[in-house]
């Protein structure tokens, strides 16, 4: 336990600046609530100590204890709809007053209602749904229903991806954080493969401007699936996110490769949209950028509205094979208020075109990135869809040093001028916000991240 894992979400919680951003921004009660919260909850990377504490939460900000309000850029991918909406609030409401919960061994109206919604919006014939509490749970699943249609174990899945915290979750995927050896032994047969990370090519390939030279790499990162594949010859699934929520974006065909590639060898693919699912990319889902459709797509986070907690496993009916069995019967699987909330969380999406403006917005948004790119020599790459986009911060542009440090100093700034969002692999700032986002919003928020950029550029002597 001496050897601390490699930090690849977020920003280190203990470092000199945090503590220095901490004693210069917060007042007494904030340290007084901190104190407590490090006082009774167990200490975990990325969750501890805490950043500061939330008072309020509406539409695309947050607010703290004190009244600074942050404009969120991240939100744990939640709040698609923005937080707090007065529809969903309203529908929540009712249904608490209806039917505020249904024992397992009974269906409900709301339930059945968002099975066949998903239904209908999924991309395929993806028509067998089963509900879980989180997503990690529902990656459990989807790996359960993996093995006994195929009467395999084994997975393939990329190293720095991730599934979630469970024991089967946490070993596909490919974070250390969450896989480390005092954990284990984990799964056995969880093989891990490189990412398609086109900027920082694990094979060694060339890129231009981020952009994968195809000509020149063939795609390994997809060949290499298809080797382990081959020489396993028994891999039950291919578990994957489409677009990775770092964010890394495959290349051109690379989804349709490993799809035949899974169908030669009798391999299920499962897709993993809990962080870009129900419209982040600039779709519903962002596996339809590739007009690829898996076996088996997990959903969750967004799905709740950004109040109620509820994922779903979506199957294609032939793999609805495990009636004798119970691979979820989870306490609150068909529970009316979170089954209530997806329903209307979907239904406002729809509604309100949130889907295409984050397709429109967000590819604003990259483009004005990649201006800043010019202005910045600190960026090393901008990449991303819709809502889901990010820069990689370098302290060369020709080396691709990872500038681990800068990217903190920008974060910090960030907030001091009201602007919340992620990091990523220790130096990829990462946006994911709101799709209720309005044009004015993305203007301020990539103005501060110019200006902020700018100052911690000038103050580190990146020129």
């Amino acid at each position: 336990m001496k050897n601390s894992p490699s930090q690849s979400e977020g920003e280190i919680n203990t470092s000199p600046r945090r503590l220095d951003w901490v004693n210069k921004t917060h007042d007494d009660s904030t340290l007084s609530l901190l104190k407590e919260d490090a006082k009774y909850f167990l200490h975990q990377s990325i969750s501890s100590p805490c950043l500061s504490a939330v008072s309020k939460a509406e539409g695309a900000y947050i607010e703290d204890l004190q009244g600074n309000r942050y404009l969120d850029f991240h939100g744990n991918n939640v709040h698609h709809i923005g937080y707090g909406h007065p529809r969903l609030k309203q529908a929540i409401s009712k249904q608490m007053n209806d039917l505020p919960f249904a024992p397992r061994r009974f269906s409900c109206e709301p339930a059945v209602n968002l099975a066949k919604k998903l239904n209908e919006i999924s991309p395929g014939n993806l028509s067998k749904v089963l509900f879980t509490t989180g997503g990690s749970d529902a990656v459990e699943v989807a790996l359960k229903i993996a093995r006994a249609a195929t009467g395999r174990h084994k997975t393939i899945s990329f190293w720095d991806s991730f599934h979630g915290a469970g024991y089967g979750a946490s070993s596909v995927g490919g974070e250390q954080l969450f896989r480390s050896n005092i954990f284990g032994p984990l799964l056995t047969g969880s093989e891990h493969v490189a990412p398609f990370d086109c900027y920082r090519c694990p094979y060694g390939y060339p890129d231009l401007n981020g952009e994968p030279q195809l000509d020149i790499c063939n795609m390994t990162c997809e060949k290499f699936i298809s080797y382990v594949l081959e020489k396993e010859g028994d891999v039950a699934a291919v578990i994957a996110e489409p677009a990775r929520a770092v964010p890394y974006i495959p290349p051109p065909d690379f989804w349709s490769r490993v799809r035949k590639a899974c169908n030669d060898h009798g391999t299920l693919l499962i897709f993993d949209e809990i962080p870009t699912g129900l419209g982040k990319s600039g779709k519903m889902f962002a596996c339809e950028h590739d007009k690829v459709v898996p076996d088996i797509l997990v959903l969750g986070k967004a799905l709740g509205g950004g109040i109620m907690p509820i994922s779903a496993v979506l199957v294609k009916p032939e793999f609805d094979i495990l009636g004798e069995y119970a691979i979820g019967h989870y306490t609150h699987e068909k529970n009316p208020v979170s089954t209530c909330a997806a329903l209307t969380t979907i239904q406002i999406i729809e509604d309100e075109g949130l889907i295409e403006n984050a397709s429109e917005l967000g590819l604003y948004a990259i483009e004005r990135l990649e201006n800043l790119k010019n202005k910045h020599p600190s960026i090393g790459d901008v990449r991303g869809r819709g809502f889901l986009f990010g820069a990689e911060l370098v302290s060369n542009y020709q080396n691709k040093k990872p500038a681990k440090d800068l990217a903190e100093e920008v974060f910090y700034r960030c907030l001091d001028k009201g602007l919340s969002f992620k990091i990523s692999m220790g130096n990829v700032l990462t946006f994911t916000p709101p799709l209720i986002l309005s044009k004015s919003q993305m203007d301020f928020a990539l103005k501060i991240i110019s200006e902020c950029l700018g100052e911690a550029e000038r103050n580190q002597g990146i020129k």
